[in-house]
């Protein structure tokens, strides 16, 4: 199975976002517990050292899953971070917008592509540049009506929805058209995983991945 039907099979992308490098392991290890089978570590931008510390995150989870995990890099917003990415092992790169030269760069690494948008025509502009999936962005914001609306006439587009997804509505989400869901705070609570509350974060992994059946 490919990246892009793992991640259609699977559904759930769990983001992780200013998880500490010392653990990120043991959530990961946590999340795949509950069932998550896709994990995306995001870039945190307001650093300066946020190539290092993704890379570092995003490399020692491809080791410690060997492979029973898929391992995403997130916040990607320059063509420097997409190659830092693939040097990492990412197996896909996320992005919060549209930006051409990124995502050509991802796929001539070889890594599949999702960047963000929102509108009709920044979907379509993601797509004909080469997007795998793309990345519906602030989904949870806009509502239902506004998403089923873009998604009867792109409907050959594979969306994954984004922002503002949770337990509650992320059956919802994929009911309407969406091939996946990115699941950011509601999922990878930092608290949890500050304390070390593993089994809790695993246990909330698993309930995710039932509202999501």
């Amino acid at each position: 199975m490919d990246v892009v039907e793992m991640i259609r099979e699977t559904k759930l992308v769990a983001i992780a976002r200013k998880v500490p490098a010392e653990r990120i392991v043991d959530a990961a290890q946590a999340l795949f517990d509950g069932g998550i089978r896709n994990i995306e570590i995001t870039f945190n931008q307001a650093s300066p050292s946020c190539i290092e510390d993704a890379s570092a995150s995003i490399g020692a989870v491809k080791k410690a899953m060997e492979g029973r995990m898929l391992v995403g890099a997130g916040t990607v917003l320059s063509v420097e971070q997409a190659e830092a990415a693939y040097e990492a092992g990412a197996d896909f790169v996320l992005s919060p917008d549209t930006n051409i030269k990124v995502i050509a760069e991802v796929k001539r690494l070889g890594m599949v592509s999702v960047p963000g948008a929102l509108t009709p025509s920044e979907i379509m502009a993601a797509w004909n540049a080469g997007a795998d999936i793309v990345k519906m962005f602030p989904a949870g914001l806009f509502g239902l009506p506004y998403l089923k609306a873009i998604r009867g006439p792109i409907n050959q587009v594979p969306l994954m929805a984004v922002g503002g997804v949770g337990e509650e509505n992320v059956k919802e989400f994929l009911e309407n058209g969406f091939c996946s869901c990115g699941i950011g705070s509601n999922l990878v609570r930092n608290d949890l995983i500050l304390s070390g509350s593993y089994r809790q974060l695993a246990d909330l992994a698993k309930q995710f991945v039932d509202a999501a059946k």
